[in-house]
């Protein structure tokens, strides 16, 4: 930009579009890859930003933060496509690209944006990139476009657990929990991260090794002194000393 000073001038570089319109050049020749543990292991852990595709249509734009990069959130998501009712992990794909440059733009804003913003990208804004949302969300009702609305947690799907001879109710719990794709949370004591002495005192009765996820819901439990409930919500299953209802929900058990 000419400034009327000689021997002067002024440059003024417009780096947010330029790495947009390189990085979306990128992303469009690139192939997308199965959204499972064999193709997410080898993308590093780095800072970038990823698509993904639900049957070649793109429905998800993400970025990484300090926590978490490339290879973390492509394993919670590929995990969060898991274990749902009407849709099927091999029909979710992904694109991921590292970016060297990151923290000056916001890269995600803007490539939400010439994708067709959250209207035109179906899972962003829709819930999907959300961890457990707290006992404060249990009573919220979600809407029809929620990604949990849409494809709901499938209980009745077969995991491989029993129970050991010494094994209380919270230790039949934590084994459940490490095989599930999604929260399963029991009510702890007061404040702190303890099990409930509830679920830490009451033996867990012998199971098949081969459960479906209500099944060992039931098992667990109706095992526990009375007034403990399980709560099958949209997108997690819940277990609190209670007789309650939830909207959207479902009781799997109740001791």
């Amino acid at each position: 930009m000419t400034t009327g000073v000689p021997g002067y001038s002024e440059f003024e570089f417009d780096l947010p579009s330029a790495l947009l319109r390189n990085l979306v050049t990128i992303l469009d020749a690139m192939r997308p890859a199965p959204l499972h543990a064999g193709h997410v292991k080898p993308v590093p852990e780095e800072q970038g930003i990823y698509q993904l595709f639900l049957d070649d249509t793109l429905v998800y734009v993400g970025k990484t933060d300090a926590e978490a990069g490339l290879n973390k959130r492509l394993t919670r998501h590929s995990l969060k496509i898991q274990h749902r009712c009407n849709l099927d992990p091999r029909r979710v794909s992904f694109k991921a690209a590292r970016i060297f440059v990151f923290t000056a733009v916001d890269l995600e804003t803007d490539l939400i944006r010439h994708y067709g913003g959250t209207k035109g990208l179906a899972w962003n804004g829709s819930g999907f990139g959300s961890n457990d949302p707290g006992r404060e969300r249990d009573t919220t009702n979600n809407k029809p476009e929620n990604f949990d609305y849409q494809y709901p947690i499938d209980i009745d799907r077969s995991v491989q657990i029993h129970a050991s001879p010494s094994d209380s109710v919270a230790d039949y719990l934590a084994r459940l929990r490490d095989q599930l794709p999604y929260t399963l949370r029991a009510e702890r004591a007061g404040a702190g991260r303890r099990a409930h002495a509830d679920l830490v005192a009451t033996p867990m009765p012998p199971t098949a090794r081969e459960l479906t996820v209500r099944q060992a819901l039931v098992a667990a439990t109706t095992a526990l002194p009375p007034g403990w409930q399980a709560t099958k919500l949209l997108g997690y299953v819940i277990l609190y000393n209670e007789t309650k209802t939830y909207p959207q929900s479902e009781v799997v058990a109740r001791s």
